[in-house]
């Protein structure tokens, strides 16, 4: 038995396919039977009309007859049903019911019989309104100061708010900028009617104006009314809360001060009668829900929150004092008193279910029974007590202490990538440079474990690549059930990309509700991008890649991209980059080198990354474990830098285009004015050239507008040339340093922060903070600098790239000079060792970065050999003298 489970006290379900909501349920005696004992009126959109007289029953019970006193079938839909004084010949409680274009007010009388199930009930219509416009809800009290009555105020849909004495129509408001209508409820203590407006602040308008304002219905004749006939509605009071409401209530149990509580989207706000905030409580929630209640602690108020996870929760003022579970996602919650059981929680759900509950524990009747006296043998209990610790001392040894979690997932998604292209491409482009573009097949197989509701399937890759379709919608899987979805994936931009893998999330629901998410990735060939060619000579970029292992066949390493005819040459190898220039791999016959070259820096990254990976795949496939490759230098940052400043470049001109087409535009909308003013004037007058003007402006921006565009596109295709050389850099820097996964993680996220450059934050701003912390922290010369104040300011666009360059520079100096990376603040001592590719010293106090030259600093020579000066001078420290270095004769 669960503590925190609303108790059944009594239920029934509501007919099949009815639906309901806020409005469709009330509690109290509206038979006037004067027992005390309240009866539930609930009405449904489909018209029926029914009321209960619960009785205590066992839970999962069936309705008895006699506890459904009426049931009757009404012609329109029932919007809301209400409970009070509503006819003026009479003190009894009547029964108002609200329709689109009605309002009836009903009584419900019994006629007595011989025997208990002779009680009839009959419902019997009063008065009834028909009203010109479709209601929304409505609200009564005593409106004006009346006594021992009831009014009744309607809001349409379009926003008059309709008042009724009773069995006469007084008059019709329409509220001032209404848009959608909101909750309405009315204040007695201040004689005022609370909204929320779509403006998302709660407005009060008091009775007396709105009986003083103009009337709705005769606002458009205004030139027929006297001056001073009626005056313009304006609230009373409004509060700014941001969000819509779902409702609002408020207390009648405190006559001395009146509280307002408006339920939103995601907070409950508590208000004075006069508009100001008692107290605001977040909730974690998506409420449904809510009803306040008298509290026994004095100055507090109580409420009832039910919520769309099927839990009912009880606040005192803004502490959760209880929360309980239900079986259904309340959209009513009433308190009621039936047969001596004071305070039963009322509950409606939007199907139909109808529940009584209280929260708490059912009481124990069980009772022990008394053990019979009997004589203790010490000596059985001292070896059962060996026995059971042995037992316990044998059970810790084999098994663990935390039990072990379960490795297989509730859905698993396999994927599967074709070995050839598609037969018929996919591709939205068919040709880029004369080259067709091919597509390739791309299978997920998801497979289920348990029950999967409501799967949908979201692929991602980035561009300049695409798919055929990105999202699916998937059936529900049963236990052990898979489903195969199938698309193409394509180059979709005349540029290369950065990335060729991509990512696979399924989100789905399991069967209690909870919502989970399973995610994979698949890498595309590098054939779908590239097509065999004719090796190249000559080239501007080049990088020699090195291995401790023999020359390996290349036909071996590309067997897809090796032609037959070539296979002689396994030397050289030839590739024509669809979208970008050609990339030329050669092997050294006598060493383990191997040189990727081309006519563009960034397109050398794709090439040489599937070369690193398959290298790795081949060598393990033979059993080789001391495989090693490794990259001699010199690091290339005056190539890279390149690529930066021709991104920094297409920013600067971004911003100069923004400012420029600003400048224009606030220059149109003047002459515009203008124009509008000499057009508006009685007298003719010159235009002055104001239309010529005005046409060469709006050129301009048109022109102005076109550049940005195109510029944007520039922009976008330069990030991804830039993340191209960034991941060789990368690459490059952890070959030449033998640099393990957890470091190359951390140099990554420094210089690729970002995925997308925006507006507010750019990639050289981003770098740049990153790589200074870096220096700052485990890459310091010392501890000393270590304690210096990180401070902290707003990233904004650099003047120029040469800091950055200096910070990147001096970040591939440090590592190259043993720094480690590592995210921990703790000191990393630089230690002199011998660097494979040798790195020129660079200047690290002021006057000597002031002294040299960008060029010295940013090149690594080729070095295969140090030697040590003689004496105790350590190469790696600076002096007045840099230490010499003797490279070895190629």
């Amino acid at each position: 038995m669960s503590l925190f489970k609303a108790r059944e006290w009594w239920s029934a379900t509501l007919g099949d396919g009815d639906e309901f909501d806020q409005g469709c349920l009330c509690v109290g005696d509206v038979d006037n039977s004067g027992s005390g004992q309240d009866k539930i009126v609930v009405g449904s959109y489909m018209g029926l009309l029914r009321v209960f007289s619960p009785r205590p029953s066992k839970p999962g019970g069936t309705l008895e007859p006699e506890e459904q006193l009426l049931e009757v079938q009404l012609r329109d839909p029932v919007i809301q049903v209400e409970v009070g004084k509503f006819v003026s010949c009479s003190d009894l409680l009547h029964l108002a019911v609200l329709h689109p274009r009605k309002l009836s007010v009903c009584a419900i009388a019994a006629t007595a019989g011989n025997v208990e199930h002779g009680i009839q009930y009959q419902l019997r219509l009063v008065y009834e309104h028909n009203l010109q416009r479709i209601a929304c809800n409505m609200t009564y009290g005593p409106f004006g100061g009346v006594t021992g009555h009831h009014f009744i105020c309607i809001q349409s849909m379009d926003g008059m708010l309709m008042f009724f004495e009773q069995e006469s129509y007084v008059f019709g408001r329409l509220l001032p900028g209404f848009l959608l209508p909101g909750p309405l409820s009315y204040c007695a203590r201040t004689d005022t009617f609370i909204t929320v407006s779509s403006t998302r602040q709660v407005e009060s308008y008091k009775y007396q104006t709105l009986a003083v304002a103009t009337d709705a219905d005769t606002r458009k004749e205004s030139e027929q009314q006297k001056v001073g006939s009626g005056k313009r509605l304006v609230a009373d009071w409004t509060l700014m809360i941001g969000e819509q409401a779902l409702d609002i209530c408020i207390p009648s149990f405190n006559h001395s001060a009146s509280t307002i509580f408006v339920l939103g989207e995601r907070n409950l706000y508590c208000l004075k009668d006069n508009g100001q905030i008692l107290f605001m409580k977040k909730l974690e929630y998506n409420p449904s829900c809510f009803l306040p209640y008298a509290s026994v602690s004095e100055g507090t108020t109580n409420s009832l929150v039910g919520n769309h996870n099927n839990m009912l929760l009880v606040y005192q003022d803004v502490t959760l004092k209880w929360a309980a579970q239900l079986s259904h996602v309340p959209v009513a919650i009433r308190v009621a008193n039936f047969q001596d059981l004071k305070g039963v929680v009322v509950t409606l759900s939007s199907e139909g279910q109808l529940q009584c509950s209280y929260l708490g524990t059912d009481p124990a009747l069980y009772q022990a029974p008394k053990v019979e006296a009997r004589e203790i043998n010490y000596e059985e209990m001292d070896s059962e007590m060996k026995e059971l610790q042995k037992i316990i001392k044998e059970t810790s040894k084999v098994q663990d202490i935390l039990p072990k979690a379960d490795k297989e997932d509730d859905l698993t998604i396999t994927p599967s990538i074709s070995i050839n292209m598609d037969t018929v491409s996919q591709a939205a482009i068919s040709e880029i440079g004369g080259l067709t573009v091919p597509s390739i097949t791309v299978k997920i197989k998801a497979k289920s474990r348990v029950t999967v509701l409501n799967p949908k399937l979201t692929v991602c890759v980035q561009p300049p690549l695409a798919v055929t379709r990105e999202q699916f919608v998937l059936d529900s899987m049963g236990p052990g059930s898979s489903i195969l979805v199938v698309f193409s994936a394509f180059l979709n931009g005349e540029y290369p990309p950065a990335d060729l893998g991509g990512d696979v999330a399924v989100s789905y629901n399991t069967p209690t509700g909870v919502p989970r998410v399973a995610q994979c990735q698949f890498s595309l060939p590098l054939r779908l991008v590239s097509y065999p060619a004719s090796p190249s000579k000559n080239a501007n970029y080049k990088i020699t890649i090195d291995t401790n292992k023999p020359p390996v066949n290349l036909s071996e390493i590309f067997p897809d991209l090796v032609e037959k005819s070539d296979e002689e040459h396994v030397n050289a190898l030839g590739l024509q980059l669809i979208a970008g220039s050609r990339v030329t791999l050669l092997a050294s016959k006598t060493s383990q080198r191997y040189r990727i070259q081309s006519e563009a820096f960034e397109d050398l990254w794709l090439v040489t990354k599937d070369l690193v990976r398959r290298f790795e795949k081949h060598f393990a496939k033979h059993g080789i474990r001391d495989y090693r490759c490794s990259f001699t230098g010199p690091i290339p940052l005056l190539e890279y830098f390149e690529t930066v400043d021709r991104h920094f470049e297409l920013r600067v001109n971004a911003e100069k285009y923004q400012d420029l087409l600003a400048e224009r535009a606030v220059q149109f909308r003047a002459i515009q004015r203008r124009l509008l003013t000499r057009f508006k004037d009685k007298t003719p007058a010159p235009l002055q050239n104001l239309d010529t003007l005005m046409e060469g402006t709006y050129r301009q921006v048109v022109a102005l507008a076109d550049a940005t565009e195109e510029n944007r596109a520039a922009l976008c295709q330069a990030f991804t040339r830039l993340r191209s050389a960034t991941h060789l850099i990368i690459l490059l820097i952890g070959l030449w340093q033998n640099l393990g996964k957890d470091q190359t993680a951390i140099l990554e996220s420094t210089l690729l922060p970002l995925l997308q450059d925006t507006p507010q934050l750019g990639w050289e701003e981003s770098v740049d903070a990153a790589v200074s912390h870096l220096l700052r922290t485990c890459l310091s010369r010392s501890s000393k600098d270590q304690a210096l104040n990180l401070t902290t300011s707003q990233l904004s666009m650099p003047k120029d790239t040469s800091r950055l360059k200096k910070h990147i520079t001096l970040l591939c100096d440090r590592i190259g000079k043993g720094g480690r990376l590592s995210l921990s603040a703790e000191s990393n001592a630089q230690t002199p060792i011998v660097m494979p590719g040798g790195c020129e010293p660079i200047p690290e106090s002021d006057l000597e970065e002031g002294a040299a030259d960008q060029e010295s600093v940013a090149t690594f020579p080729k070095q295969r050999h140090l030697t040590r000066k003689k004496g105790r001078q350590d190469p790696t420290e600076k002096t007045g003298e840099d230490s010499r270095t003797v490279p070895e004769d190629g």
